[in-house]
């Protein structure tokens, strides 16, 4: 099973994949984009640029294409074309379509973590807030609507409820 997990900065992403990692030990976990970078000598602005996050999907993209079956990716794709589009980027215009399509078609799962009243009540306060919350209603919109086609092969579940709840949300998914 490969999943793939989205969202904002600050929502718990990596948390959750590392207690899916924790109750999948057959799975893989993949480090995000921007520690893989980091750890290949990739010298990050700050805030990120709109090339930092371009290099960010590049990288995302190429970890996609791994042959390994069961891995839980933190982060994907979708991120990255988020955070361009938050920035006013026209993210149909960044890639071709068919190379996205095919990169979520390797996930059996894509996890959707929102900005929601129990992150917001629980979690330590995010850096740049005015940006995670533009990225939070971009990347709904780019999932529901925008670019939907392109999850059409890709199971999609959007995790709205307690923060306790969201790994056996998950893994009731994968059943």
């Amino acid at each position: 099973m490969r999943i793939g997990v989205s969202g904002p900065h600050g929502t718990g992403k990596t948390t959750l994949v590392e207690a899916l990692c924790g109750r999948l030990t057959d799975h893989l976990c993949v480090d995000e984009p921007y520690v893989l970078l980091e750890e290949e000598g990739y010298e990050f602005e700050y805030p990120p640029s709109l090339a930092d996050y371009r290099a960010q999907l590049s990288r995302s993209l190429r970890s996609l294409r791994a042959p390994a079956p069961r891995v839980v990716f933190d982060r994907t794709p979708l991120d990255f074309l988020a955070y361009l589009a938050a920035y006013g980027v026209d993210v149909e215009a960044e890639i071709d379509t068919s190379v996205l399509r095919a990169a979520f078609a390797r996930l059996d799962l894509l996890v959707i973590v929102p900005i929601t009243a129990d992150t917001e009540r629980r979690l330590p306060t995010a850096e740049m807030p005015e940006l995670r919350r533009a990225v939070d209603d971009v990347m709904l919109d780019l999932v529901y609507t925008d670019l939907s086609p392109l999850f059409e092969d890709v199971t999609v579940i959007e995790l709205d409820g307690s923060l306790a709840d969201r790994v056996d949300a998950v893994l009731a998914a994968l059943r």
